[in-house]
């Protein structure tokens, strides 16, 4: 005979063998069985948000900057419609979660009663799987499941709808084991030959990277190829994350996402390494490309959909980057010989002038320039915030128009440093900054933030305080949505921006977090500016500085 055991701590005993330390969630009536259950897991703790999506942007903020499997809980179909938004963001950075949503009871659900929806059909177009329990003795095998195919590259969020009978019931029950997939592979050796040769024959190649740089934690290996070859690398047009390390003297910056200035970019190039997915995803459309005629690329990557996904590759290696550069180098070395180490010195000379070191020292000066400006100069805010970061800190960026320089100013020098807006969907920086605050508990988190993105998410500061976290959210306030009116002028050459600006009223943010339980700072003398951000970054608990920021289009 099995021991009986309900589904309610069915579901917390699973998911803490699974390795899940935090659940978050808003807790509704149908999530009252796990609310009920949770005292007999005190090892499990509970994190509240006051909104679905800042749920499930924290469990994504908290996996991103720990590399980690997440679960998260919403309220039926409301809050799983809340929450959908934070779930497209966590799609697109394949962030493994596991979201769950009480449901009401099967018969009863049959009902159609106040906040009933079909739960599964909803969340399916955003997820890697989705299914609803029927049946307490599956419970172990879906979630199980669920954990295995987050964690498997392609990673990504899936949905469990969890009906409150299930929840209630009890049976003697097996629950079974945890499976992780080991996907870290690398081609055959006849492939890392020819991809070997191909790299040996570019005159002028170029490396562009992206996410999966992080995610098989090859930033150093990736570094190796760079100054092995002495190409010039650049992060890709995307850079939501420490997707290059900045101090390598291959390194020269950010691909713009702007298809012409992205094509003059690579335009000297005669080969593109592309490592992870997609190196030139744009935003808005042109109808210049992006990519060079006759620029040819090759690719590694595990996330077969990305690869080649725009553009064709004379080689494609479906495998881990890690594993794959490991294994690629000693080969390069041994078929390039001397003639390669000569030629990769003479090409990192001719990168040491404009490579990203040198860049930023010339930014630095010119934007020392501005220092007794008023209003104060985003990237005057953005040099001074930077500095200011003790050299452990995190970077949590959705600064928008205010940090154009960020990539340009911020050293990433490990994989989980910093952490961007990565989808456009905004409102994720705040509560993201929280959940990485959350997993590192040993090392402050800077969150920078536009307004506009603030306001989608205020009320995370809540969650901040009340943990106590070690937490500094800067706010760049420019009394709008200043990327839509440089769109409107750019696009249609257009100054009349209705809907644009929170001027009348303005917004209060320092007295919103004190609300809140946070203090609160509020800057606008330019002289006060890098006393008040070193004082702030070198005390304990959750802080709100409030920068009034240029807002001139």
């Amino acid at each position: 005979m099995k021991n009986k055991i309900t589904g309610r701590s069915a579901f917390l005993a699973l998911l803490k063998d699974e390795g899940i330390t935090h659940l978050f969630g808003n807790p509704g009536t149908t999530e009252l069985p796990i609310m009920h259950a949770l005292k007999d897991h005190p090892d499990l703790t509970y994190v509240m948000a006051m909104q679905e999506s800042l749920v499930v942007a924290i469990a994504d903020g908290y996996s991103r900057a720990s590399g980690k499997l997440v679960a998260c809980n919403v309220h039926v179909a409301p809050g799983l419609g809340n929450a959908m938004g934070s779930l497209y963001n966590a799609q697109f950075t394949g962030t493994p979660m596991i979201l769950t949503a009480g449901q009401q009871e099967q018969g009863h659900g049959l009902m159609e009663p106040v906040l009933y929806g079909p739960l599964v059909r909803m969340a399916e177009p955003l997820v890697k799987w989705a299914v609803e329990v029927t049946r307490l003795e599956d419970l172990p095998r879906i979630v199980r499941r669920a954990a295995k195919v987050a964690m498997t590259p392609p990673t990504g969020p899936v949905f469990i709808s969890l009906p409150g009978d299930i929840l209630n019931s009890e049976a003697g029950i097996d629950l079974g084991r945890s499976t992780r997939i080991d996907a870290r592979t690398k081609p055959s050796d006849e492939a890392l030959k020819a991809f070997a040769a191909r790299l040996l024959k570019a005159e002028r190649p170029v490396i562009v990277t992206m996410d999966e740089v992080v995610k098989s934690d090859a930033l150093k290996e990736a570094a190796e190829l760079a100054e092995l070859l002495g190409a010039a690398a650049y992060q890709s047009s995307t850079p939501y994350g420490s997707h290059f390390l900045s101090e390598s003297p291959s390194f020269v910056g950010t691909l713009a996402r702007v298809q012409k200035a992205a094509r003059d970019t690579l335009a000297p190039y005669d080969l593109l390494i592309a490592l992870g997915g997609d190196p030139l995803r744009m935003s808005v459309y042109s109808e210049v490309d992006a990519l060079p005629e006759g620029l040819g690329i090759v690719q590694i990557g595990l996330v077969d959909w990305e690869i080649a996904k725009n553009y064709g590759a004379e080689i494609a290696l479906k495998a881990d980057l890690k594993e794959t550069l490991r294994a690629l180098i000693p080969v390069l070395k041994e078929m390039g010989g001397a003639a390669l180490a000569s030629r990769a010195k003479q090409r990192l000379a001719e990168l040491a002038p404009k490579n990203w070191t040198a860049r930023r020292a010339a930014l630095v000066e010119q934007i020392g320039k501005s220092a007794g400006r008023t209003p104060i100069d985003p990237d005057f805010l953005v040099l001074q915030m930077v500095e200011a970061m003790p050299d452990n800190a995190i970077l949590v960026d959705e600064g928008l128009t205010s940090s154009r320089q960020i990539t340009a100013l911020y050293p990433h020098r490990d994989r989980y440093g910093y952490h961007g807006l990565a989808s456009g969907g905004i409102g994720w920086g705040l509560p993201a900054s929280v959940g990485a605050s959350i997993a590192n508990p040993d090392r402050p988190v800077v969150c920078f933030s536009g307004d506009g993105s603030a306001m989608y998410s205020i009320q995370s500061l809540w969650t901040a305080a009340h943990h106590k976290l070690p937490l500094n959210v800067v706010i760049a306030n420019n009394g709008g949505y200043r990327i839509i009116k440089q769109r409107l002028l750019a696009f249609h050459g257009d100054d009349n921006y209705v809907g644009m600006d929170f001027v009348n009223p303005p917004v209060d943010f320092a007295g919103v977090a004190k609300a809140l339980g946070c203090e609160a700072i509020k800057v606008s003398d330019v002289r006060e500016l890098k006393a008040t951000l070193a004082s702030a970054f070198g005390r304990p608990g959750t802080k709100l500085i409030e920068v009034i920021v240029d807002g001139k289009v």
